[in-house]
């Protein structure tokens, strides 16, 4: 009842449109960690809120979701499983597991699914799997994909993803990958923009990487 009334206070705010993270995000697996990243526009209507929205959020220690959809939900939801999965490590006296978090997500996408617009894609590392990429669509279903995108930004890139993944790439392979789909994906897509935010989550810790607007790769010429 408690998340229920939180979620409710904070993605239906009276005094006019709930912040969107119109966005792009990205996560694919690579032999010994995942790379994940997004974009950092987030938008209300047509204006632009933030232009520097860091959309990768820590869940634990090195398991991280991406979020797409109504700002104020998805952030609800991302502070519930971090609590939630903080309770389960300690009663463990070990890291969850990645499938775990995706677990949480799930369950509360789909409980919420009348209340919440959110879209997560859940990525990270654990000693039982290695590195995982699991998403969470609208709604509340879970799946598992070497390589995932999502946001209103996805749509422009599917064929470039699909062209262009192959399996059992590199680290840096996947870092090039994942920027140059976002960079597309932001010259087409009005709701994405600002500069790429880019993870690395592996046995050895997380990795941060920021491309700003004017080191993105260009596309104009496609």
């Amino acid at each position: 009842r408690a998340l229920r009334a939180g979620v409710r206070r904070q993605s239906a705010p009276r005094w006019g449109k709930k912040a969107q993270s119109s966005t792009t995000i990205m996560a694919v697996e690579f032999d010994g960690g995942v790379v994940i990243g997004a974009d950092s526009r987030t938008t209300t209507g047509a204006y632009i809120a933030n232009r520097v929205t860091d959309k990768l959020t820590p869940i634990h220690e090195r398991i991280f979701c991406c979020r797409s959809g109504s700002a104020a939900d998805t952030q609800a939801i991302s502070d519930a499983v971090t609590y939630q999965l903080g309770f389960h490590s300690i009663e463990l006296d070990e890291p969850p597991l990645v499938q775990t978090a995706a677990n949480l997500f799930r369950e509360m996408c789909y409980r919420y699914r009348e209340e919440l617009m959110a879209g997560i894609i859940v990525a990270g590392w654990d000693k039982r799997r290695g590195g995982q990429v699991y998403t969470v669509p609208v709604g509340g279903m879970l799946t598992r994909q070497p390589v995932s995108v999502g946001g209103s930004g996805s749509s422009y890139i599917y064929g470039y993803v699909d062209s262009n993944y192959r399996a059992h790439m590199s680290k840096e392979e996947c870092l090039q990958f994942t920027a140059q789909a976002l960079s597309l994906a932001m010259e087409r897509d009005g709701s994405s923009g600002g500069v790429v935010r880019l993870a690395v989550i592996s046995e050895h810790g997380v990795e941060r990487r920021v491309v700003a607007g004017n080191q993105l790769p260009s596309f104009s010429a496609i």
